[in-house]
């Protein structure tokens, strides 16, 4: 990089147009820099002879950016919250990690695989209180205050940084019982037959969406009992009720202990997404985040827990 780009004459220049950009007029930024406004517009002229371009269109009564002046400022603008944003880095880096860290988790896949391993992260960092807010509602972390969730499905929402932890499977599942009494489907089609326990919180219910590689099939299931918990339906299928199609993370153990017997193996739900730690990206994250962070890393490191179940 050129030194010459730094050096205090032309901050002095940078620090003029964007008060000019800001305020609207050269009398407003002067006011802001505690300048005169005639060594304002000195500044923003000698940027304009040094660059070759026109960045403020003058008049008797206002100025404005031109095109190029305002490609300018954008830029500006961007590199500043950048170095704001490595200082920041810098200072919090030297922190000890301390103090309240608020999650936002999502309600039964957070009790059933995550409350059981928060003690751990606070035995390790003894410094640090969490607050946990178990929810299924979508979750506005930066407008609430949160500084960070962990989060289930896709994620559109372009503030946030985000890490994924692993993939998110919807499999179908049912008891032997069931099964032995009912038959097992062998096609998706199958499945309009059958007694299905529907969780209304699915974006497209109550039609389930079953993909295997690049076939896709649409069921309008229908079934004995409709619930927006996943544990009122678990409880349910291990009851013989019907089959269920939920998360992985939600039937696995049962899978693994012979409770539940997968249904159509080879078909799962589309609109997979992952399971995802988010964080505001406004600015930089507190240690107390960065702990979790490279905690919460760590344990998702060799497998989600409940494919080590």
């Amino acid at each position: 990089m050129n030194s010459e780009l730094l050096d205090n004459r032309h901050s002095d220049e940078i620090a003029a147009l964007l008060a000019v950009a800001d305020e609207g007029s050269f009398v407003a930024a002067g006011r802001r820099l505690q300048r005169h406004p005639s060594i304002v517009s000195k500044r923003v002229a000698a940027m304009e002879a040094r660059l070759g371009v026109r960045l403020i269109e003058r008049s008797t009564r206002q100025v404005r950016l031109t095109h190029a002046g305002a490609q300018l400022v954008e830029r500006l603008r961007a590199a500043l919250a950048l170095i704001s944003q490595a200082q920041q880095e810098a200072a919090l880096g030297a922190m000890e990690a301390r103090g309240t860290l608020r999650l936002a988790l999502p309600a039964t896949m957070g009790r059933v695989w995550l409350a059981p391993l928060l003690p751990e992260f606070l035995k390790s960092h003894p410094q640090i209180a969490v607050v946990a807010d178990y929810s299924d509602r979508f979750v506005d972390i930066i407008a609430e205050g949160f500084d960070a969730a962990i989060r289930i499905g896709e994620l559109n929402d372009n503030r946030l940084i985000a890490r994924k932890l692993s993939d998110h499977r919807r499999i179908l599942c049912a008891s032997a019982d069931y099964l032995a009494q009912h038959g097992h489907p062998t096609t998706p089609e199958e499945l309009s037959s059958h007694n299905c326990l529907r969780f209304s919180g699915f974006a497209n219910f109550p039609e389930w969406r079953l993909c295997n590689g690049k076939r896709q099939e649409r069921v309008a299931v229908k079934g004995a009992l409709t619930a927006n918990d996943g544990e009122s339906l678990l409880a349910a299928a291990r009851a013989g009720v019907g089959i269920l199609a939920a998360g992985e993370w939600l039937m696995s153990r049962d899978l693994v202990e012979g409770r539940l017997v997968r249904v159509l193996p080879q078909w799962s739900l589309d609109g997979q997404g992952g399971i995802y730690l988010v964080r505001p990206s406004a600015k930089f994250s507190p240690a107390t985040t960065l702990a979790f962070k490279e905690w919460i890393e760590r344990k998702f490191a060799n497998g989600p827990p409940w494919a080590l179940a």
